[in-house]
């Protein structure tokens, strides 16, 4: 599982672009997200899946809420990473106005969510393999602050909690 200051993994995961712009086209765009971290701080938090009730209530909306805060104590982007395809992250993010907040990643394969070592078993609920329900700091693809939830709770991956650890690791 990976750790506070492990990298971050080089894995291909997707997001929908909805407006053209400088080099990439309209639609899923892949990217790695060890080459996309470089040289930013990056708030990243990740679901189990979309449009599921405690992402949807609780854990999407803290950081849409929190986004000019978490600016404010230097974070570049936010990511929102779940097991799901760039179209439906895209419609989720649209269902949750996200506006241009937040990037909502798709994870379709789950292998960012294996690569992290952050996976959670739904299989028995008819969901298969997901991602556990987490948020980390990153400073230039290296891991600063991890929170990871037990399986079914929502106490420690919020956006208030990271937005400490981002005022706490603020660069100077």
């Amino acid at each position: 599982m990976i750790q506070v200051g492990d990298s971050l993994p080089a894995v291909t995961i997707a997001e929908y672009i909805n407006e053209a712009r400088e080099g990439c086209t309209l639609g899923p765009n892949p990217f790695s997200t060890a080459d996309e971290a470089k040289g930013k701080r990056i708030a990243l938090f990740a679901v189990p899946g979309a449009f599921t009730p405690t992402c949807s209530a609780k854990h999407a909306p803290g950081y849409v809420e929190l986004a000019d805060e978490l600016r404010a104590a230097g974070v570049d982007e936010i990511w929102c990473v779940s097991v799901n395809d760039a179209f439906v992250m895209n419609a989720w993010g649209e269902d949750m106005k996200v506006g241009g907040a937040i990037r909502m990643l798709g994870d379709g394969s789950a292998d960012f969510a294996k690569a992290t070592g952050l996976t959670l078993d739904l299989t028995s609920r008819g969901l298969g393999l997901r991602s556990n329900r987490y948020s980390m700091l990153i400073d230039d693809g290296r891991i600063v602050a991890l929170n990871n939830e037990a399986p079914g709770a929502f106490d420690v991956s919020d956006a208030a909690t990271l937005l400490k650890q981002a005022q706490e690791h603020k660069k100077a």
